[in-house]
């Protein structure tokens, strides 16, 4: 390999280094939870966890650790295959059929992981006279699964009915023959819940097409945890629902679309990651299955996350911190700075807080920060010292 090639990334990486945006990754010695086991050169130290997507706590449920076991038992390790090839099991099947009751949609069909699933979906469902409309903070799967379409894009400011109708007239002024809008259910770095009434009530004037990536709240919000068609009453008139298991349904892997059944057979046919990527592992879809299964019932464990939420928004905000309104899991502690972020997530590491700071490009310039994530794995004494720490991490770094 060239030198020159690799001493050029190798001042990449110094840039970013110098630029305080580097990412470091540390290692976790146990299971997913609410407080976990961290490597660190001074051994193995137990820490609170804030910053999982783990939000019903069903990472280590023993419920779902048993059928993972059991499918593996029976179905083995993994597929070796593509699903139209040899590499659909019952299993995936009944996941198929679980996820699509489970929202209320006629069928769906599972990807790798839900960048898969947006990345398959809109180059196969439309061609280069149509429309994607998509709010701008849309999540990076979203973005480039729009850019692989020949669609025409446009986009509209984050949450702005106003402007996303000036989208919608725009594309139909140019001619555009299927429109299509695109969200983020919740938007994972700011925690907001997409205006999705609004949205329906803009996509029926208009004759559009209304597709929610739904990762951050199908599970956890909304009646029973089907996300944030329920949560916000749009309901059915949602068209798409794209989504993953490697969140609040067992934290494994694996990304689904739920729609009509002409739109699930069309991806069937074409769509390139779900046509060139393995079929999800046996004990992965017998594991999202018991998860569902769970979180169909899973109130108590909703009550206790809001709980969660509603405290530790509330401590911190007394204590000084500024954090983003909301009304989900996601609470994010705004620094504005990456290093004062990274030297907080630091402060916190030394105090038992296992957070990681967001910058950019994650975030936008000069909105770095700590993003939190509560969950039903955590417990009262869990939230207390996780707001103490902040606290007095923030007094010594003079934050607040």
């Amino acid at each position: 390999m060239s030198q020159d090639f690799l001493s050029h990334i190798s001042s990449v990486l110094q840039g970013i280094e110098a630029d305080g945006l580097y990412k470091r990754e540390r290692e976790i010695t146990g299971p997913q939870s609410g407080r976990i086991k961290v490597k660190g050169p001074a051994g193995e130290r137990q820490m609170v966890n804030l910053c999982a997507n783990n939000y019903l706590g069903l990472a280590d449920n023993a419920a779902i650790r048993d059928a993972a076991k059991q499918a593996l038992d029976a179905y083995g390790f993994g597929m070796a295959s593509v699903r139209f090839i040899c590499g659909t099991q019952d299993l995936h099947r009944e996941l198929e059929h679980a996820i699509a009751d489970y929202l209320g949609k006629d069928d769906a069909i599972l990807f790798a992981a839900c960048f898969d699933a947006n990345g398959g979906l809109f180059e196969t469902l439309l061609g280069p006279d149509d429309a994607i409309i998509s709010d701008s903070l849309n999540h990076a799967s979203i973005i480039d699964g729009v850019r692989l379409s020949k669609a025409r894009r446009y986009r509209y400011a984050q949450g702005d009915m106003n402007d996303l109708e000036a989208q919608l007239k725009k594309a139909e002024a140019e001619g555009k023959g299927f429109k299509l809008i695109v969200t983020d259910g919740v938007f994972s770095m700011d925690g907001h819940v997409a205006k999705l009434k609004d949205i329906c009530e803009l996509a029926d004037r208009f004759g559009a097409i209304v597709a929610v990536d739904d990762c951050h709240a199908t599970g956890h919000l909304g009646d029973k945890g089907r996300g944030t068609p329920a949560l916000t009453g749009a309901g059915d008139r949602v068209d798409i629902v794209t989504g993953t298991f490697g969140k609040t349904l067992g934290g494994a892997m694996g990304g689904f679309i739920a729609a009509a059944q002409p739109i699930i057979d069309l991806l069937r046919q074409r769509a390139r990651p779900y046509l060139f990527s393995n079929s999800l592992a046996p004990a992965v879809a017998a594991g999202s299955l018991k998860a569902i299964e769970i979180a169909r019932e899973a109130d108590d464990l909703r009550a206790k996350l809001a709980s969660h939420t509603t405290r530790f928004r509330e401590g911190m905000s007394n204590a000084g911190f500024t954090l983003l309104p909301g009304e989900t899991p996601i609470i994010p502690v705004m620094l504005g700075d990456a290093v004062l972020a990274q030297r907080m997530a630091k402060a916190l590491d030394e105090r038992g807080i296992y957070v990681a700071g967001f910058f950019y490009p994650v975030v936008p310039q000069g909105k770095a920060r700590i993003r939190t994530q509560m969950s039903a794995a955590l417990d009262d004494a869990d939230i207390t010292f996780a707001i103490d720490a902040f606290a007095d991490a923030g007094k010594t770094l003079g934050i607040i």
